[in-house]
Formats: structure tokens, C-alpha cells, sequence
């Protein structure tokens, strides 16, 4: 099983958990071992995907971003502003929209095992707080090597840069790029708070980790094996969840103390909303609408 983040992360843990459980339900017959850091495609987040596919690795945990590189209609998982907090994510995914994600997962020859989350994507930046859309204009971000990002980032006016996640802190400590997005648990173990002023919290983007198994193998096994790993699965990403939210709310009342921290108010959020909708002109053909709407609905 590869998992493209390192031990301490709560994908790993939760991935640990998986094992463990699949283990002791099968009395022992089922054994997982896990690869931290995508060591088995060399570190190479896609190769890791597309490995899971072919069948050279067995079992994944992976954010639905690097699913998108893979094919584009992943991405829809990421549209600006699609959830609008904790709640709406469990609503959606736990429902048609989930269903939605998992049965393009089987045509790609994956059976999903359920979904982890790596959460809402916040922004930062060492210029000034982020209000309005206007406050982005003329800024430099690093952003994920996504086309949909690039574009999104551009209709705010900001000068989107493409960079690995290693060369970022020294790119924000010397002033390359002027700040970032990302969750709250990389803004907060990064220590990106040691080079960024301004935080705002505006939920913009959302990632999902998909628990996926190459369907050839999970279809090769015995009923009562796939429901061990069914059952397993689903108390490891449970477990990812509730950790992964009890960690974020603990790290943001940190970054309160070390940042100036913003949240924008409903209308503040709406300008931002409407300043994204060649986003879904321009993507929603590429998703395809019946997805999309799975999601919107």
C-alpha cells in the first residue's frame, strides 16, 4: 500500500489502522505493508496512481488532486467553493456526489474503500489580509501544478507560480512567492507561520483522500475477504477524519496566536463566488455535468 505523505500524517496513521484491522479480522491471513512518501513510484505522485491501476501496487491512499492529473474529472472535487463547511463535505460525499466518485474510480479499474479527508484549503501571504478579491491582484502564489488552479488564480488577478512543496518555504522565506494555499495541517507543520503574516480562512478548495484497491485484485477475492477489507476501510477513514478534525481545530487556535487570521463573511465570500464562475463555464464540460451537479444537488 502506498500512501504519498510521511509517517506522522494522519493518512499513514489511519492507514497503520487499516492493516491492523485487516489483520486481525482475517485472523492473521491478510497482511498489508505500507510505503510512506510514494517510495514504490519513487516519490513520483501520478506513477503512484497509475501504478495502482496496472497492479503494481495493490492498495493506495491518495488526495484527489493527484487523482485529477490522472484524468481531469477528478478535479471536480477541487472547484472553488463547492462545499461550504464541514458538514456540507459529509453530506455530499457520504451521498450522490460520493457514489458519483466512487463508481468513476471503478471505470478507471479502482475499488474505492471509502474516503479520508485532507480538508478545506486556506490561504496565506506576508503583503496584506485577503478581504476581497482585489487584495489577491498582483500577487505572487504558489499553487498546485493543476491547469484548473492556474486559470483560477488568474481570474483573481494574482500571478499563479508552479513550484514543488520542498523549494516552497525558502521561496516564501526569501520573498520569491508572495504566499500559498494549502490546508491547515501542512500550514501548520510546514511552520509557514514562521514566514507568513496574513491567514485567511475562506474554505476555497477541498480535498478529498480517496482509500483505493486495484479491482482486479479486490474482484479476485473471496466475499467474505472483501468484506473484511470493506469493514476495515471504513473504520480507518472514520479514524482519519475525527483525527484529522480534532487536529485541525487545535492547530488553527495556534495560528490565531502566531498569525493574523481572517474569516470572511458571507458577503466578503460571495464576491469571491462570483469572481470563480468562468471556472464552471470553462470546467463544468470537462467534469461533465452530471457530476458536477451530483455535487451541487
Amino acid at each position: 500500500m502506498s500512501i504519498p505523505v510521511g509517517e506522522t500524517s494522519t493518512w499513514f496513521l489511519a492507514a497503520q489502522e487499516f492493516a491492523r484491522l485487516a489483520d486481525e479480522k482475517s485472523n492473521g491471513r491478510i497482511k498489508i505493508n505500507l510505503f510512506a512518501n510514494n517510495q514504490l513510484s519513487g516519490g513520483d505522485n501520478v506513477k503512484a496512481i497509475e501504478f495502482l491501476i496496472q497492479g503494481k501496487n495493490d492498495l493506495s491512499y491518495d488526495s484527489t488532486i493527484f487523482y485529477s492529473l490522472v484524468d481531469e474529472k477528478f478535479g471536480v472535487i477541487s472547484a472553488p467553493f463547492l462545499f461550504k463547511d464541514w458538514a456540507d463535505v459529509d453530506q455530499k460525499l457520504g451521498g450522490e456526489g460520493g457514489e458519483a466518485l466512487k463508481a468513476l474510480l471503478r471505470e478507471k479499474g479502482i475499488e474505492p474503500l471509502g474516503l479520508g479527508q485532507n480538508g478545506f484549503r486556506q490561504v496565506t501571504n506576508n503583503s496584506r489580509q485577503i478581504k476581497t478579491p482585489d487584495d489577491l491582484k498582483g500577487l505572487k502564489f504558489r499553487i498546485p501544478g493543476i491547469k484548473m488552479y492556474v486559470d483560477l488564480w488568474e481570474l483573481f488577478g494574482a500571478n499563479p507560480v508552479q513550484m514543488s512543496f520542498p523549494e516552497l518555504f525558502p521561496a516564501l522565506q526569501q520573498g520569491v512567492v508572495d504566499g500559498q494555499e494549502n490546508p491547515i495541517d501542512l500550514i501548520h507543520s510546514t511552520k509557514f507561520y514562521e514566514v507568513q503574516k496574513y491567514l485567511t480562512m475562506w474554505n476555497y478548495s477541498f480535498d478529498a483522500i480517496v482509500m483505493g484497491m486495484n479491482k482486479k485484485l479486490f474482484d479476485s477475492l473471496h466475499p467474505e475477504d472483501q468484506e473484511i477489507l470493506r469493514e476495515a476501510a471504513t473504520a480507518a477513514n472514520e479514524y482519519q477524519v475525527k483525527l484529522s478534525r480534532e487536529k485541525e481545530s487545535q492547530q488553527i487556535a495556534e495560528l490565531e496566536q502566531l498569525m493574523e487570521v481572517h474569516y470572511p463573511t458571507e458577503e466578503e465570500l460571495n464576491a469571491f463566488k462570483e469572481k470563480v464562475s468562468p471556472i464552471y463555464e470553462k470546467y463544468g464540460p470537462v467534469w461533465g455535468q452530471e457530476l458536477l451537479d451530483a455535487f451541487r444537488n
